[in-house]
Order: structure tokens, then C-alpha cells, then sequence
């Protein structure tokens, strides 16, 4: 029963409406800064990373030089006179160089002293300039003054990454190096030029002669081997399951696995390339061949599943006015809906070669880890790839070898921005509006 002393009057419908609504706002005011502050957060880790990325790795793409007056005897380089180029080869150009560091240095006479004043030239030095005399011998008996690549410790000391205040027995250069390096920089013999060896060199036990070459073209032949092969194959399976393709428990059967496949760990598409490709059928091991078989095994369900949505967005209206003037399926599917896919088809194939790209763990269990100094030049030659280097540069204890993982990062970072932009700039240049 109501009490009777009770004079509240009765809520109206449209004050419950107005409450109601006022917590849906309050709720929805919630959710959208929630949202915002997510992608906020999102936002300033990306940007966080790539900072320490970028911090850590430009000073990659400079190299520490010092400029010594090097006398190019001819005694030394060629004796008989010949210019062979056998003999120039052959040549001791580390006594050159050591040559010029005594003169430079005369009041050093004490042998430790000396193999410590010898040990600030990279151990690499004498092959560039062995390099530069076999490439013009006319040097061959003057006195040029070269700049000539410095060690890594001493190329860390110059770019600050060594502190000099710290106790010299937590330091890789001692004090009397130190001296040795001010003394070069006072007389503006010392200064940091383009890394032209990053972009030239194979990979090098040396931080200051480790380079990407031979990393970016095992990814290059990688790249162009794997689309050779997914493109056609991926787009071929995606027509005929979209146009042609019974429907049965046969094709589904077959959709559901693709669609599995492309959900499965990239390192079981390497276990199988090592026991089928390597194991069964005997490909070279460490080899672009064998990596982008297996990177075709694992980007095509990427392109089929992509290729099949792009067909699918093709209205039915062309395909029926094809056949309506008297095409065939095989030539309505070639002449009139393939064409109107191919940007979708394009983005989904782009897409899938960035993925492989960036793989490691698969190209791990194909022996692509293994050191390989020199410069592939083709599909069988023993290679490595760039996102494999980065991880065995990263494992690296040196110094030189951190920023250089860096560098190499941006180098990847760069490629994929690229990769995903022209995805990007096919899909409006050949984007059809219905």
C-alpha cells in the first residue's frame, strides 16, 4: 500500500528518458577517451621506438677516417716495375700505412707501444688501399695523403660512445690512445665521413668492414624468386575458387585450409622447407632459392585470401554483361574481372612480400644463419637476408655492432614504408568506383 504521508510526486516517463540518456552520453564520453587515450599510448610507443632506433643507429652511416701522407713505393708495391697485377695484390700495403703512423709519431719507439699505435687502423685498411692502387697504379711511387679507415674502438671513441672520464680498465681505449686521437683531431686529421662500406660490404667480423650487401641482395633475389612464384600461383588458385570451383565439402574443406594456413607459425613453414625442400628433394642449403620456396609457401595464403576478396568486389552486373555478348567464363574472368581486381590483388601481393621481408624464424631453419662474407650473384649462391643479419649483428658484444644493428633496422624499416606505399599508390591508381 502507498503511504499516505508520502507527497513525492510520481517520475515522469520523459525524466527517466532524460536520465537514461544522460548516463548512455556519460558512457560513450568514457569509452571515446579510453579510445583516444589507447591510440595516444599506442601512438608515443611507436614514436619512442623509433627514436631509440633512429638515436641508436644514424651514426651507422658515418665512418671514423684518419689522414696520413702514405709514400706508395715502388719498392715495396712493385719491385720488378711490371704493374702485374698479381704483384700488386700481393703487396705488404699494412707496412705502408705503418710507415706513416712512425712518421707521424716518431717519439713512439717502445714495440708494445707501437703495435697499440698501429692497432688505431682497421685491420681492413690495407685491402682498400690495396683496392685504390690496383685501380689507378699511377700512384705507384708518389706520396698521397689518404684517409685511411680506423678501427672500431677508435671510431666509437670519436663519436662519444666511449666516456673518457670512466676508469681506463672499464675502457677499450686507454689513455695514451686517447692522446694519440686529440693529437690527430688538433692537426684535423681525423673526421667522420659517408659509410660508403655499409652499402658495399658483405657482412665482416669487423664492425667497421661489416656491411649490408650481401644481406640486401639475398633479400632482393629472395624477394623477386618468391613473387615469380606466389603471384601466379596464389592469383591462379583464388580465381579458380571464386569462379570456376564446384562448391562441395571438397572446396570448403579446401577454403577452411587456407584460411588455417595463413594463422600457422612462419617457423612450421621452415621445418618443412628443411625436411621437404632440403631433406627430400636436395635444394642448396643457405640459398635464395630455397628461401623463397619457402616464402611462397607462406605468403600464399596471404595472396589467395586477398586476391579472392578482390574478386569479390567486382560487381556481378560485368561478368553478366560479358557473357551476355558472348565471351566465354575463361575470357570474361581474363578480359573483364581480373583487371578490375588487380588493385586489390596488387595490395594483397605487396603486403604478403613485406611479411616475408621481415621473416627470421623460418630462414633460421634453412641455414640462412650462416656467415657469409662475400656478395651473392644469383639464386643458388650461398646468402643471408637482412632481417638475419639484423639478429646476428644484435648478438654481436661490440660496440660498433649495436648502432650498426640499428642502421640496418632503418635500412628494413625503409623498404617495408616503401613496399607498403606503393600497395597504397597501385590501389588508388587503379581503383574503379562503382
Amino acid at each position: 500500500m502507498n503511504n499516505p504521508a508520502d507527497t513525492t510526486p510520481p517520475r515522469r516517463a520523459i525524466d527517466i528518458v532524460n536520465a537514461s540518456l544522460k548516463r548512455r552520453y556519460a558512457r560513450e564520453r568514457r569509452f571515446r577517451w579510453l579510445g583516444a587515450t589507447a591510440v595516444t599510448l599506442g601512438m608515443v610507443f611507436v614514436v619512442l621506438l623509433f627514436a631509440d632506433i633512429i638515436l641508436k643507429g644514424y651514426t651507422a652511416f658515418q665512418q671514423t677516417y684518419i689522414q696520413l701522407p702514405i709514400e706508395l713505393a715502388a719498392a715495396t708495391i712493385d719491385p720488378d716495375g711490371a704493374r702485374d697485377p698479381a704483384t700488386l695484390a700481393r703487396a705488404d700495403y699494412m707496412k705502408l700505412i705503418r710507415e706513416a703512423l712512425r712518421e707521424r709519431f716518431p717519439e713512439v719507439t717502445d714495440r708494445r707501444d707501437r703495435r697499440l699505435l698501429n692497432s688505431m687502423i682497421s685491420v681492413g685498411a690495407p685491402d682498400l688501399l690495396r683496392e685504390r692502387v690496383m685501380a689507378d697504379p699511377a700512384l705507384i711511387g708518389t706520396t698521397q695523403e689518404l684517409w685511411i679507415l680506423a678501427d672500431d674502438d677508435i671510431d666509437m671513441l670519436v663519436k662519444g660512445y666511449i666516456d673518457r672520464n670512466a676508469p681506463a680498465s672499464d675502457r677499450r681505449v686507454g689513455d695514451q690512445m686517447i692522446a694519440w686521437v686529440d693529437r690527430l683531431e688538433a692537426e684535423g686529421r681525423v673526421a667522420k665521413r659517408f659509410n660508403t662500406i655499409f652499402f658495399t660490404h658483405g657482412t665482416s667480423r669487423e664492425p667497421e668492414l661489416a656491411g649490408i650487401a650481401g644481406a640486401l641482395m639475398g633479400s632482393f633475389y629472395t624477394l623477386v624468386l618468391t613473387f615469380l612464384l606466389s603471384f601466379p600461383i596464389g592469383v591462379g588458385a583464388a580465381l579458380y575458387l571464386e569462379e570456376f570451383a564446384p562448391k562441395n565439402r571438397w572446396t570448403d574443406l579446401i577454403e577452411v585450409n587456407v584460411n588455417n594456413l595463413a594463422a600457422v607459425p612462419s617457423i612450421v613453414f621452415g621445418l618443412l622447407g628443411l625436411a621437404v625442400f632440403i631433406g627430400f628433394f636436395g635444394v642448396p642449403r643457405s640459398t635464395p632459392l630455397v628461401a623463397a620456396l619457402v616464402m611462397t609457401l607462406m605468403t600464399l595464403p596471404t595472396i589467395i585470401i586477398a586476391s579472392r576478396v578482390a574478386l569479390k568486389s567486382v560487381p556481378p552486373s560485368i561478368r553478366e554483361a560479358a557473357l551476355g555478348v558472348g565471351a566465354s567464363p575463361l575470357q570474361t574472368q581474363f578480359h573483364h574481372v581480373l583487371p578490375l581486381a588487380l588493385p586489390g590483388i596488387l595490395t594483397g601481393s605487396i603486403i604478403g612480400m613485406a611479411r616475408a621481408l621481415g621473416e627470421t624464424a623460418p630462414l633460421l631453419m634453412i641455414g640462412m644463419i650462416a656467415f657469409i662474407v662475400d656478395i651473392p650473384k644469383g639464386f643458388t649462391d650461398a646468402a643471408t637476408v637482412l632481417p638475419v643479419q639484423i639478429f646476428l649483428w644484435a648478438d654481436s658484444p661490440e660496440r660498433g655492432f649495436v648502432e650498426r644493428t640499428s642502421a640496418a633496422i632503418l635500412v628494413l624499416l625503409a623498404f617495408l614504408f616503401v613496399m607498403n606505399l606503393a600497395a597504397v599508390l597501385l590501389r588508388r591508381r587503379f581503383e574503379r568506383r562503382w
